[in-house]
């Protein structure tokens, strides 16, 4: 599961310039404003329409038009896509009524977005990050589906989480699609939460019951997002420092170089491999923390307190910079990358998918991305690491649980070949094409393929819904237990 503003952050940093190298473009100088104004513009939003100072037809007026106008200016007439993808959308919700309506959105927002990704890379530009309008299209399919499933489940009553249970108006509509904090570069969120942010009740309406009635205690004051936003943007500063200094010390393009491959131990090879991609990710860390921090500044994002009563801004956050640099695990690693998108894949796909969860979302999630060759066989690749790694946390981490020593000798051991393993999928990522991508592979003879494929089918793991019904049965007898120890 990979960032779905990979082709936003090539345009603000894009590290392939024109020929003449010149430096960046208009369109690239244009975005990096839109993104300072749009700071600037969250903390005037806070602090002058703030939802005990206006009502939220206000606000909803004053983030749409924002949001329109930072469009236009960074994309021009390209713009009118996001407000067409909305409009249909919006039209299907109303005619194909809520038993569909989540079906058909997400074929629709789909489908439009594959069409306008393939006509700019195979038609325009290809390879080329110029005037890539589709990246906000991809948040804005996100939201589009979200929303339509949001409904839905709350109509049927499917998931606990999803008490919407009415169309929004137009208006809250586009003002959830469009907003100027999210436009340009998401992160995409609940349709519930946003309403609630605009509403001046973020936090607690997550805290209601079925009958909107408060479920336990809730915290009705309104902490200041400023610490927070400042410690973001701070982090943004060193990961855009980071990403300038080191990325053409450590070129990816050099890893398919044929006098590297030549002359180079294989063990060197890996070594590469892991600082070229490790290089690669502060630009990620940098647009998805400005990202945030924009939201953060105009109030949204926030989500409760932790254990210690300090305030949590992390209701929207994209990514936990710590946990992906010491995952242990690829599934750790994915957990806290694009957390978002993450989350909207689980929602739409694989909760719902009854066969093979793991491959229709992997599949999803390139179809989402775009028209690369390159995006395809990551996904790919990444459905075969994806079962291994299962394999081998399910067969082998409970031999090494007996002591904190062994426990330590197997957080290495799967630190070093998680970073290795992710590396060795993202690599057609960032070359994009095919040609390149297999040239990669084929100079590492397929052994990540190979070696993932062996241990998938030699390891066992239980089928899912065997695990899901095991899971169940063994909260039962829990559950009986604590209501008879309640009664006595």
């Amino acid at each position: 599961i990979t960032p779905e503003t990979d082709l936003l952050v090539k345009l603000i940093i894009s590290n392939k310039m024109n020929d003449s190298d010149a430096g960046p473009s208009m369109l690239q100088v244009n975005f990096v404003v839109c993104q300072i104004c749009a700071l600037l513009m969250a903390c005037c939003f806070r602090l002058y329409l703030h939802p005990s100072k206006t009502s939220p037809l206000a606000r909803h007026v004053v983030a749409t038009l924002l949001g329109v106008y930072f469009a236009l200016f960074c994309f021009g007439w390209y713009a009118l896509h996001f407000l067409v993808q909305s409009g249909i959308a919006y039209g299907i919700m109303i005619l194909a009524g809520v038993e569909h309506m989540h079906r058909y959105c997400l074929v629709f927002a789909l489908a439009y977005l594959s069409f306008c990704q393939i006509t700019r890379v195979y038609v325009f530009d290809y390879g080329m990050y110029s005037a890539d309008f589709t990246g906000p299209m991809m948040v804005i399919t996100q939201k589009i589906t979200s929303m339509a499933f949001e409904i839905h489940d709350g109509e049927c009553a499917l998931f606990a989480g999803a008490v919407f249970r009415r169309m929004p108006s137009l208006l809250e509509y586009f003002s959830y699609n469009c907003n100027f904090m999210g436009i340009l570069a998401g992160p995409t969120c609940s349709y519930n939460d946003y309403i609630a942010f605009i509403e001046g009740k973020p936090y607690r309406h997550r805290d209601q019951g079925s009958n909107g009635k408060p479920q336990g205690k809730t915290s009705l004051n309104d902490p200041s997002p400023n610490k927070e936003v400042i410690r973001k943007l701070a982090t943004c500063f060193i990961s855009l420092l980071v990403f300038l200094s080191v990325c053409k010390v450590f070129p990816v393009e050099r890893n398919i170089d044929d006098g590297f491959i030549a002359t180079t131990p294989f063990y060197a090879q890996v070594v590469y491999l892991y600082l070229s991609m490790l290089t690669t990710r502060p630009k990620y860390y940098f647009v998805w923390t400005l990202a945030d921090a924009i939201n953060n500044a105009a109030g949204f994002g926030f989500n409760g307190y932790d254990g210690e009563g300090l305030p949590r801004w992390d209701l929207i956050s994209n990514l936990r910079i710590t946990n992906i640099e010491l995952a242990t695990s690829f599934k750790m690693f994915l957990d806290n990358w694009n957390i978002q998108t993450a989350h909207w894949l689980k929602r739409v796909c694989y909760e719902r998918c009854p066969y093979n969860p793991t491959a229709a979302t992997f599949l999803l999630s390139a179809m989402w991305h775009g028209a690369y060759p390159g995006y395809y066989l990551t996904f790919l690749t990444g459905i075969v690491v994806t079962l291994a790694a299962r394999a081998v946390r399910h067969n082998v981490r409970p031999c090494f649980l007996g002591s904190p020593t062994h426990k330590l000798v197997y957080d290495v051991i799967t630190w070093a070949s998680t970073q290795i393993a992710i590396c060795y999928t993202v690599v057609p990522f960032v070359l994009l094409s095919v040609g390149p991508s297999l040239k990669f592979y084929r100079s590492w003879y397929f052994s990540g393929h190979i070696g993932c494929v062996l241990l998938a089918i030699a390891l066992p793991v239980k089928p899912r819904h065997l695990r899901l019904k095991e899971q169940q049965l063994g909260l039962q007898p829990s559950s009986t237990h604590s209501q008879k120890h309640k009664a006595t």
